[in-house]
């Protein structure tokens, strides 16, 4: 039989009960069986009783209705089981209001559409990229350049990384918290670099500049009431643009160069300077000695005066007298000339004194080198000056005779 038959799924005249042409079953029969068996499972016939004589079609068709129903209802009510693990909350909204806060393990609430539940991760560590995006080479040059305090433009790149903390404000007090904290970790690194100089930017202060920045981001997130709490903020590169980057390296060699210089002036300061104070506190020290020396000279110069001017007081020639062979003494003993008083005609014979101390002096000091040589070598010759002066006495004699 054709589909397209008109006395498909219907009894016709043809079909027998020894076969021929049956077609398919009737549609109308096999659901009658059907609602006649639910309602035989359900109703079921009492022993000793008569049979129930066969309720209505529509009853019938209600009795299946309600077990599929029963069994929706069933599935219905167990989709409102879920599993929370371990380090994550179960956040339950009823018709899309927060209702309650769940924690780890298997959970149930009322099905969709009363209420429903959404997963929050709160041990998961989750990271943000500014200024460059999986690599730093890839820069977004709208993030990472910034200007410095001292009005310099340096292109740097930072990452963030942070945690959730309350799992009902990051779901509902913002409606997107991973950009808002993105937008307030860009706010804060701004701000901590505007107020920096390049070289403490570059060289000096960047772990400094890390914990400001985290410091920073973590105020305007709790301001904002987000949830996150930030662990860490790390400076992945920092430098000048490309375009200014050989100008740059200049003023830092320029810069170096500076340094070097003010470090050996100061190392020539610091040898100087030292010198410098202690020869003049040398000076004054012998000034101060100096000093002392003549007071107490002129102090006993003074008191030797008086004590003179006493004993003058009661003998004065004789203190006179003392007074002049004093000093004479004191002229004769630091003068090699002889000065005698001598009245008469004729030669006056006299000593060489003073050639005669000299060569004695001479002799001294050879006798010490002398005894400072080795052995071997043998002492020089020193010529006597005594011969010498015999002889020119004889000869003056001689003349005076004459």
């Amino acid at each position: 039989m054709s589909l397209n038959d008109p006395n498909w799924g219907r009894g016709g005249g043809n079909r027998g009960p020894g076969g021929g042409n049956q077609g398919p079953p009737d549609l109308d029969e096999l659901w009658r069986n059907f609602n006649r068996k639910l309602n035989d499972l359900f109703g079921g016939k009492r022993p000793g009783s008569e049979p129930p004589s066969r309720p209505p079609t529509n009853l019938r068709v209600g009795g299946g209705a309600g077990l599929i129903g029963g069994i929706l209802l069933a599935v219905w009510l167990a989709s409102g089981f879920y599993i929370v693990v371990e380090g994550q909350r179960g956040v339950v909204l009823t018709f899309g209001k927060f209702a309650e806060e769940t924690g780890s393990g298997l959970r149930w609430r009322m099905p969709w559409p009363i209420q429903s539940h959404e997963l929050v991760n709160l041990a998961q560590v989750r990271t943000l990229e500014i200024g460059y995006r999986n690599n730093v080479k890839t820069r977004v040059l709208k993030e990472s350049l910034m200007l410095t305090d001292d009005e310099n433009i340096v292109d740097l790149q930072f990452a963030v990384q942070y945690l959730v903390r309350d799992a009902k404000d990051f779901l509902f007090t913002n409606r997107k918290p991973d950009e808002t904290a993105q937008q307030a970790a860009e706010t804060a690194m701004r701000e901590v670099i505007g107020k920096s100089r390049m070289d403490q930017i570059l060289y000096e202060s960047r772990e400094e500049i890390q914990i400001r920045s985290q410091q920073l981001m973590q105020q305007i997130l709790d301001r904002y009431k987000t949830g996150i709490t930030v662990s860490r903020v790390t400076i992945q590169s920092a430098q000048p643009p490309e375009q200014v980057q050989a100008a740059f390296d200049d003023a830092v060699k320029a810069g170096q160069d500076r340094e070097r210089q003010k470090n050996e002036g100061q190392a020539y300061a610091n040898d100087v300077i030292p010198k410098a104070r202690g020869a003049a506190s040398r000076l004054m020290q012998e000034a101060d000695g100096y000093k002392q020396r003549v007071i107490a000279n002129a102090e006993g110069d003074a008191s030797r005066f008086k004590q003179v001017l006493a004993e003058y007081a009661k003998a004065p020639a004789i203190t006179r007298e003392r007074m002049y062979i004093e000093t004479l003494q004191q002229i004769y003993s630091s003068t090699s000339k002889v000065m005698l008083d001598y009245k008469g005609a004729g030669n006056l014979l006299y000593l060489p004194l003073d050639k005669l101390l000299l060569q004695a002096g001479a002799a001294t000091q050879t006798e010490a080198q002398a005894a400072q040589r080795p052995a071997a070598e043998p002492p020089p010759v020193v010529p006597d000056a005594t011969p010498r002066s015999r002889e020119t006495l004889r000869d003056r004699g001689r003349g005076e005779r004459q």
